[in-house]
């Protein structure tokens, strides 16, 4: 088995600070339980602890059970959510003691719904829609993303120190870099590091991956800003990076790779190299050799180079449908984002087809008004959307969190007039203390919405 081979031959040291004996003890124990049923048993994943996760993730696994990854920090809705999609027979979590009764096995009815391909792994993804849905992976798509991450850095080994959650694929593919490459793994959560409680490794032989809010947080702090600055590789993703903070870490010599993936691609598919970054290069990145990105217009025509249409994604990487139902064509996926290819082949995003804004008949992204204020220095964060409106069919609404509090949102318009046509400047603003971000930034696009709808409720009052 693929898996057995990898765990014999990982070094005693593999994950940092961490008990590898206790690792494959328990590694071990549950393999030996779930490889006992007659069929497989779909298992939920929600332990918190890093070891603990890894070795119910490799059992599960290497015991060919379907394994659906998930937060542990859900609410009750989200997992009744979960629980009535899965229709679970076994899970794995969190416990309310320590030692070997966090353990939790809940046997459940066994339920008819079984997919056809076995060795599933199933990846949560909510977007920004927040509802939640499975991305159903292989051993073999995890692989091949693996496979391309090595072949575009010229790397046998991978070495990661990891901020972000385990159960997201962001988390879950620096496991697998690592843990296949013969690598050493360091998990620490984004709290201690951002503290400076920090293992000491040696950064210069370590990738560690960001979203753009963390980045933002670490910046502000100049022994962090050090300390990030030895790093060989710092992956950027998650969210769209604004060009304030971009320049920030170049200005810092922060070896930045900002790339383009998502939870259906196993996570990049597109990525700056951290010298072309240094030296001024501004978009998503070159195309990983595992997969290929055409653009077209909406018929479907392939466009040329610098020309705006449809992401068209084919990848060796690529996840083969949403769980229970598999894809019928799995040999391309079309995203929801815009962008071009341009004369160097880098892959440029302009926005998302459905959070495009018609307003008065104009079309506007919000990322371009976003990134002009926050270019303003006024705001520490801002998201832009439509709300409806009678007289303009969508009025452009912006929430935002101000640097300081008598910064008024007459004096960020003002600045915005010497930027942004009259159209594309927010008619309606809205100050908040924080905004809706999850743990990889992306904002939920729901509560975002509730937050506009109660405060312009209460102004018009």
């Amino acid at each position: 088995m693929e898996i057995l081979d990898y765990i014999k031959g990982q070094k005693y040291d593999w994950l940092i600070d961490s008990d590898r004996f206790y690792f494959q003890q328990l590694f071990e124990t549950l393999y030996l339980e779930l490889s006992a049923y007659k069929t497989p048993q779909k298992v939920l994943l929600a332990e918190r602890e890093p070891v603990r996760f890894l070795a119910g993730f490799l059992a599960a696994c290497a015991a060919n059970c379907p394994v659906f990854l998930c937060n542990p920090d859900w609410g009750k809705q989200e997992w009744e959510e979960v629980f009535n999609l899965v229709q679970p027979n076994l899970i794995l979590g969190d416990g309310n003691s320590g030692g070997w009764n966090r353990i939790l096995y809940t046997p459940l009815p066994m339920h008819s719904s079984q997919l056809p391909i076995s060795n599933t792994i199933m990846i949560p993804t909510g977007g920004s829609s927040g509802k939640i849905k499975f991305a159903i992976h292989t051993w073999d798509t995890l692989m091949a993303s693996v496979r391309g991450f090595t072949e575009y850095f010229e790397l046998n080994q991978v070495n990661s120190f990891c901020v972000l959650p385990l159960y997201h694929v962001s988390g879950l593919m620096q496991f697998m870099r690592s843990f296949t490459t013969g690598g050493k793994l360091a998990i620490f959560p984004f709290k201690q590091v951002e503290s400076s409680q920090i293992y000491h490794i040696e950064p210069s032989e370590f990738f560690i991956s960001l979203v753009p809010t963390q980045l933002q947080r670490l910046l502000q702090n100049l022994d962090l800003t050090t300390w990030l600055s030895q790093f060989k590789t710092v992956l950027l993703g998650g969210a769209p990076a604004w060009n304030e903070l971009l320049e920030k870490a170049r200005f810092y010599r922060i070896r930045l790779a900002p790339t383009y993936g998502m939870t259906e691609t196993a996570s990049q598919i597109a990525t700056v190299k951290p010298d072309d970054f240094l030296n001024g290069k501004i978009s998503s990145g070159e195309i990983l050799p595992h997969a290929k990105i055409t653009i077209c217009n909406e018929k479907g025509e392939v466009l040329n180079s610098n020309q705006k249409g449809n992401i068209i994604i084919k990848a060796q990487s690529l996840a083969i449908g949403y769980y229970p139902d598999i894809w019928k064509n799995q040999d391309y996926l079309q995203v929801d984002d815009l962008g071009f290819l341009d004369n160097d082949g880098h892959l440029n995003i302009v926005g998302r087809s459905s959070n495009k804004i018609i307003t008065g008949g104009e079309n506007v992204y919000p990322i371009e008004i976003e990134s002009a204020i926050r270019a303003t220095q006024m705001v520490n964060d801002v998201c832009v959307i439509g709300i409806p409106d009678e007289q303009w069919g969508q009025a452009i609404t912006a929430i935002y969190i101000p640097k300081k509090a008598e910064i008024s949102s007459l004096e960020i318009k003002n600045i915005l007039k010497e930027q942004l046509c009259k159209f594309k400047i927010p008619k309606h603003w809205i100050s908040v203390p924080t905004l809706p971000r999850n743990t990889q930034g992306k904002i939920n696009q729901q509560q975002l919405q509730e937050i506009v709808k109660n405060v312009l409720q209460i102004s018009l009052k």
